[in-house]
């Protein structure tokens, strides 16, 4: 009787997967470690990015000057209104409903919002009582901003009351104590008309609670008088100032002048918005400023209002920060992956070399190429999928959206980088298998990089790799990396890494040859053997160098980057201050006082001290007479020696104090001697313009004719383009303007020793700025300091990879290490010799990948520095606002040979530790006939 299909007996299969990982449980452990590290950087890299790209944009929006920041709606008052329509709860209403009207994304702020009434032209108070200091009336903004008792004080009388028949103000105690107002004070302005003038009684003075608010920064003449100019035939000076109407007094403002309007103050918040809501902030301005949102604010203002803020230029400002960042952190990016992308391969192929003999056995009895494929596909999914979809919750639990999680980063940037990790881990041990055995292979044939030949499609694949970085090269010296979406070239110091390491696979034989004859005679067989052994290294080892290149140079061009933004920085803020300090008035031409040169100079720290006169906007004659165009320049009155030394310290301009050599004549008695000719040091446009002849010069520091001696681009007193540079011993009148300190100074004693040599009340007219505290101000961006975190971390990760690949290429080779070194060691080997002997086996490829990094860090540095520009990565400002224009890149010494050294080192310390190791083992197993060749 036949017997069924379901009674045959199920075969004994062992699945695939499990009985493999149970076969070899720690290298599947280390491959999920492996995969977990990678596929988190790759998760956390976007959402990094995103989290600092939203912090810029809210910390430039947030740290604005409200005058900047601020929406404004002002709609003209028609001369027809007589007050119903200005009354508080309509001006409530009309607020409320413009506030609505704002499109997303932009919100405001309840507490901060004000409206109200105010002259646009000022009025002039009549009253005689009134300050003149030149006889002009002063001039009065009547404004009723909302919520006075919300954001201001009492401190005397009562808050106004009042109506549009007999309108009441409050004033502030700085507008009180300048214009002698009081509580019960009566400003009169003039009528539009013509008729009686218009009284406002003073009924109290507030005190603002927080100055630098929007309520007050907006419109400063609110809490602080202005003493402005009138320039005419002379320069008369007179009194701005404002009075704070109640609301209920507002309609009065319209008997004082036609020109009065109704203003609505919004505060934009930004805590809800990210870096990527720069296009639709940007498309909503534009509609709320001249668009559509625009028409429906008028309906609710019924009138033709008007909306100005500079928010479009705030992001503006940021996104051009953003898009000079942005390419120079690619670059970072494409170097730590591309060496990511290397080690996981490398990883792919110690598997396969250490199962080699296994899929060999399975090929010779009949496996195919796709079932073999297959399971060790399954095989290393099993392992890396989890391990990738940890590593993204761990990418989405750690980087976190800033402000407390308002503003999501979005997960498809992350899942695609883990995705991409992911395929790479699991693909290269079944595809380099299947590539490996698809054909019949002889036993143990050789297959070192001696006697391994390039193929053909390996030729082609590294000339499209030299043409690419060629083409990368060129793109980035002339179009820098302006363009964020051209990947190529944030690419090239990658493309040339590649290029620099297949050049050195090819030339790698050589160096052993050469070594391999002097070695010969040496006493001994580890050396020979030793080079002997290296030149046998697998072809495969390629991927190592390869590597270790890729990771130096990634090293080496971060640390170069970070050294330039720290260089410019630090070069901006000695241009700024000149010294380590400077003391100078904040206003031109304040004397320093007598005694306080040797104050400061017996300070700790002090080091050298250097005095000089500065005289701004002094007329330079031309020496092609009348027609030339006016023109002017600062005159500095400087010591020689002291200057001298300052100028080589800094750099700026030095020069030989005898340039500067002193006339003998100066001081008051010269006076009469304006024939004397002072030598001077000036800039290449003054130099020009004065010519090579002595010419006179009129300043309040004397009249004197100057023959320039030597030009100077720059010098330390000054940060402008032009100036002239004269011993100050040679001035009629000579009065020290700025003092220039040398040495790692306390700031706190300064600023006492300043103000203890100070007239009583008279502190404040001297100023101190510090090199530290100057160079502070140009990372003022979460852009900046994200990027740099970027760069930082990127040299790290590639640290580590390094040491990766030098793990896994010893790991690689271990076997036939061990069983080399045991079979030596029945030949009289000693422990010694064996850590020698696998020192010096190591050792070739590592220097070799040392060198080859070092040159090409060297080389690419150089090479791309034309297109690289780091002045909105070092400064927090644009091009024009900061000391320099421009911000180099520049190879760093310290970044080149440290990492490379340390490759060399951690490479002799791992084949130490692997002898060593195998010394402790017993070597029975290597021994034994038919095992690892």
């Amino acid at each position: 009787m036949p017997r069924s299909r379901s009674d045959k007996p199920a075969r004994p299969v062992a699945p695939w997967v499990r009985t493999r990982l149970r076969t070899a449980p720690w290298a599947a452990a280390a491959l999920a470690l492996l995969v977990l590290v990678t596929a988190y950087l790759a998760a956390a890299l976007p959402r990094a990015v995103d989290r600092y790209e939203t912090e810029g944009l809210r910390h430039d929006i947030a740290t604005a000057a409200p005058r900047n920041s601020v929406l404004e709606l002002t709609s003209p008052i028609p001369v027809s209104e007589r007050g119903p329509g200005l009354a508080p709860a309509v001006l409530q209403a009309q607020r409320d409903e413009v506030r609505g009207l704002f499109p997303a994304p932009i919100r405001t702020d309840p507490e901060q919002t004000v409206h109200g009434v105010r002259t646009v032209k000022r009025v002039p108070g009549s009253d005689p009582w009134l300050p003149r200091p030149d006889g002009l009336p002063p001039e009065f903004v009547l404004s009723s901003p909302s919520g006075l008792t919300d954001h201001a004080t009492l401190r005397q009388g009562r808050l106004p009351a009042g109506t549009a028949a007999a309108p009441e103000a409050a004033v502030t105690p700085k507008t009180a104590e300048s214009l002698h107002l009081k509580p019960g004070s009566v400003v009169h302005v003039p009528h539009k008309l013509g008729a009686e003038p218009v009284a406002v009684t003073i009924t109290g003075i507030v005190e603002p609670r927080a100055p630098e608010s929007p309520y007050w920064a907006v419109e400063p003449l609110l809490r602080t008088p202005a003493l402005a100019p009138l320039v005419d035939d002379e320069v008369k000076y007179y009194w701005q100032a404002a009075l704070l109407l109640s609301p209920t007094s507002a309609p009065a403002a319209l008997s004082t002048t036609n020109d009065v309007e109704v203003f609505f103050r919004f505060v934009p918040e930004a805590g809800h918005l990210t870096g990527r809501d720069t296009d639709r902030l940007d498309a909503a301005l534009d509609s709320a400023t001249g668009g559509p949102d625009l028409v429906r604010m008028r309906k609710a203002v019924k009138g033709n209002a008007t909306l100005t803020t500079q928010l479009d230029a705030i992001v503006d400002s940021y996104r051009s920060m953003r898009e000079a960042i942005n390419p120079v952190v690619a670059v970072a990016v494409f170097g730590i992956g591309a060496v990511a992308a290397v080690v996981l391969a490398m990883t792919g192929g110690l598997f396969v070399a250490r199962r080699d003999s296994e899929l060999s056995l399975l090929r010779s009895r009949g496996a195919s190429l796709t079932g073999i494929g297959l399971r060790l596909l399954g095989e290393t999914s099993a392992v890396a999928v989890p391990a990738a979809a940890l590593a993204l919750g761990l990418a989405a639990a750690t980087v976190r959206p800033p402000g407390g999680g308002s503003g999501g980063i979005p997960l498809g940037p992350s899942v695609l980088a883990t995705a991409l990790v992911t395929l790479i881990a699991i693909l290269v041990l079944p595809v380099r298998a299947v590539v490996l055995h698809r054909r019949p292979r002889l036993h143990g044939g050789r297959d070192d990089l001696l006697t391994a030949r390039p193929s053909r499609r390996r030729t082609v694949l590294e000339l499209t790799l030299l043409v690419l970085a060629v083409g990368a090269v060129a793109s980035l010296r002339l179009r820098g990396t302006g363009d964020s979406g051209d990947h190529l070239v944030s690419a090239a110091p990658v493309l040339v890494g590649l290029i620099a390491a297949m050049v050195l696979v090819r030339v790698y034989p050589l160096p052993l040859r050469w070594l391999a004859r002097p070695a010969r005679r040496l006493r001994g067989a580890v050396a020979p053997l030793a080079l002997a052994r290296a030149g046998r290294a697998s072809s495969s080892g390629t991927l190592p160098l390869l590597a270790l290149v890729l990771a130096l140079t990634t090293a080496a061009f971060g640390g170069s980057v970070l050294a330039g933004v720290a260089d410019a920085r630090d070069r901006a803020a000695l241009l700024a201050t000149g010294a380590d300090a400077r003391i100078g008035g904040s206003v031109e031409w304040t004397p320093l006082p007598a005694g306080l040169t040797g104050s400061v100079r017996g300070l700790k720290g002090v080091r050298d001290v250097a005095p000089v006169q500065i005289e701004y906007g002094v007329a330079l004659p031309s020496y092609q007479g009348t027609s030339a165009q006016p023109m002017s320049a600062p005159i500095v009155g400087v010591e020689p020696d002291s200057y001298t030394r300052l100028a080589n310290r800094t750099g700026f301009g030095p020069f030989p104090a005898g340039l500067l050599a002193s006339t003998g004549r100066g001081g008051e008695d010269a006076v009469a001697d304006t024939e004397r000719v002072l030598p001077a040091i000036a800039s290449p446009a003054v130099a020009e313009r004065l010519g090579g002849e002595p010419m006179d010069i009129i300043a309040a520091a004397g009249a004197f004719r100057v023959k320039v001696v030597a030009v100077r681009s720059t010098t330390p007193a000054l940060d402008d383009a032009d100036f002239l540079l004269v011993n100050g011993a040679g001035l009629t009148h000579r009065a020290d303007t700025q003092l220039l300190v040398t040495g790692p100074v306390d700031g706190a004693a300064l600023r006492a020793a300043v103000k203890a040599e100070s007239e009583p009340g008279k502190a404040d007219s001297l100023a101190v700025k510090l090199r530290t505290e100057e160079r502070a101000t140009y990372v003022d961006s979460p852009l900046q300091s994200g990027a740099e975190r970027i760069y930082l971390g990127a040299i790290g990760a590639g640290a580590a990879f390094a040491v990766v690949a030098v793990l896994l290429s010893l790991l690689q080779s271990a076997p036939e290490r061990n069983t080399l070194l045991a079979r030596l060691r029945t030949m009289g080997l000693t422990r010694r010799q064996a850590r020698r002997l696998l020192g010096l086996e190591a050792l070739p490829q590592a220097v070799l990948a040392a060198l080859g990094g070092i040159l090409v860090g060297w080389a690419t540095v150089p090479l791309l520095a034309p297109g690289i520009d780091l002045f909105r990565l070092a400064l927090a400002t644009a091009p024009g606002f900061a000391p320099l224009d421009s911000a180099p890149l520049r190879a760093d010494p310290w970044s080149l040979v440290l990492p490379a050294l340390a490759v060399v080192v951690l490479t002799g310390l791992a084949a130490a530790g692997q002898a060593w190791w195998a010394g402790r083992r017993s070597s029975i197993k290597e021994l034994r006939a038919g095992d690892a060749r």
